[in-house]
């Protein structure tokens, strides 16, 4: 009995290497997600915001509150796509056992290594800005604000 209980404590003991190694190999399915996230975002937003929105005398904000409610809908349909991806890519390089990975410490590691690859991959989505075009045309800004004065008239 002593020994088993022993042979457990053992087990249990896991190594800062095994955990980083356990934590990037988590982080990077994150990475992809944050990149497509950030990345559909960005330019459904910006497509609603600057088709439809003088259209429909949407906001800015209720454009990007469309274009985030795409990308997560996007984001459901693609999960499965990264995460098989990856394990094709790397394949399951755990160093970790099944008694190890359940511990404390393997998890924070883990919620660590998710954390920083989400990060990474919002700010890498985030390419776009790049090639937007930060001024609008005079035309649709004045045609926005007038369905917007239109539609408060209308409401009053």
């Amino acid at each position: 009995s002593a020994a088993i209980m022993l042979v457990f404590v053992l087990e249990a003991v896991v190594s800062t290497q095994s955990t980083g190694m356990e934590a990037a190999y988590a982080g990077i399915p994150f990475m992809g997600f944050g990149f497509l996230d950030n990345t559909i975002m960005l330019c459904a937003g910006e497509y609603i915001d600057l088709k439809l929105g003088a259209t429909l005398g949407l906001s800015t904000l209720a454009a990007a509150a469309i274009g985030n409610l795409i990308s997560d809908v996007a984001g459901i349909g693609t999960a499965g796509t990264v995460e098989n991806s990856v394990k094709r890519l790397l394949g399951r390089s755990s160093v970790l056992t099944a008694v190890q990975r359940e511990s404390a410490r393997a998890h924070r590691w883990v919620f660590l290594g998710r954390c920083v690859g989400i990060c990474l991959g919002c700010i890498l989505g985030m390419w776009p800005l790049f090639l937007l075009n930060d001024s609008a045309e005079p035309e649709d800004t004045q045609l926005k604000d007038s369905v917007q004065e239109t539609l408060t008239e209308n409401s009053s």
